[in-house]
């Protein structure tokens, strides 16, 4: 079996090696994103397995169907990127990657402790010896309020972690959990939004999620309120956050994702001109620490994503079922 796989990393290569062989799969390895311009590369492969810096749309699928592709995998957990329903009508199937949540939760623990640390501050004076405290003083996790949108196995993480921290922790979901409901109060979002001093997303990136932090939202949230953001950057409107930051209603920001950041994560621009005022506005807040996108990653995840990408084509192509297959 040949499969391309586009935007191949080089932390990458070693466990394609590793899961060709397993898998007794020929790997045709690109570092390009996927685009109607390259599509002459899937020639003779059966399956594609991508990442999510370009767009799968019908139009791409269109002429993947042509050259006899068969299967599509993420390797990724988001699927956002995958126009589904598209997918779906030309007799594609379509998985995601699946990979422990730790990290991400670990991260996400980082997160909230460096914008209740005032962490970006500190580090910046550290470097010019500025060694001062007046504006650097924190604040407690015990003594917050954690709101933890999204349950699914990332959320469920972070709440387990925050546990240790003596803190409240209130969640929602649409899809309430058991397990979790012995951790975590489960709420509606209004009385999330009124009651948390801190406030982690963990949702999918859907029609029904996209910008559901908003200015609306914003405004029901305490003054000073914390949010971050190790999920999908267009759960959050880029302006609204802006104003947020602005009128000191939002009072810091952790984001490891934004909306607009394709093109410009995981790529060195240091020598380019890049065209996106927003996220480069937000991005130089005294009180707005963003990365880039990498909760995800590490040794053990990447391994586990690159495992997925191909063993879900495999599965798909000889069993017609995978486990986080989409569709």
């Amino acid at each position: 079996m040949k499969i391309a796989a586009f935007e191949v990393r080089p932390d990458e290569k070693a466990s394609f090696a590793r899961w060709a062989r397993e898998y007794h799969a020929e790997i045709a390895e690109y570092s390009e994103v996927p685009s109607l311009a390259n599509t002459d590369l899937v020639y003779g492969c059966e399956g594609v397995t991508i990442l999510g810096q370009g767009k799968i749309d019908r139009e791409l699928l269109i002429e993947y169907k042509k050259l006899g592709v068969k299967c599509i995998s993420t390797r990724t957990i988001g699927s956002d990127h995958i126009d589904l329903n598209a997918a779906k009508e030309l007799g594609f199937h379509v998985c995601n990657a699946n990979y422990a949540p730790d990290g991400v939760a670990d991260f996400t623990i980082m997160m909230i402790l460096m914008c209740l640390r005032q962490y970006k501050q500190a580090f910046w004076r550290g470097y010019v010896n500025d060694f001062s405290l007046a504006g650097l003083q924190g604040r407690n996790l015990c003594a917050m309020t954690v709101g933890v949108m999204g349950t699914g196995r990332i959320g469920q993480q972070v709440i387990r972690d925050l546990r240790g921290f003596g803190c409240r922790i209130l969640a929602y979901d649409v899809y309430q959990n058991a397990e979790v409901a012995e951790m975590a109060e489960y709420v509606d979002l209004d009385t999330l939004y009124r009651e948390s001093d801190i406030i982690t997303l963990h949702m999918p990136l859907l029609p029904t999620t996209h910008h559901v932090i908003n200015h609306e939202s914003i405004a029901k949230m305490k003054k000073g309120v914390i949010l971050v953001n190790c999920a999908r950057g267009g759960l959050t409107d880029t302006e609204a956050l802006i104003d947020g930051i602005e009128s000191m209603q939002i009072g810091a920001l952790g984001m490891d994702t934004a909306e607009g950041e394709e093109g410009i994560i995981h790529c060195d621009r240091r020598s380019d001109i890049i065209a996106n005022r927003n996220w480069f506005y937000l991005h130089q807040f005294r009180n707005v620490i963003m990365t880039q996108h990498m909760a995800f990653y590490t040794e053990q995840a990447v391994d586990s994503m690159v495992q997925c990408g191909i063993e879900g084509i495999v599965k798909m192509t000889e069993e017609g079922a995978y486990p986080t297959m989409l569709a």
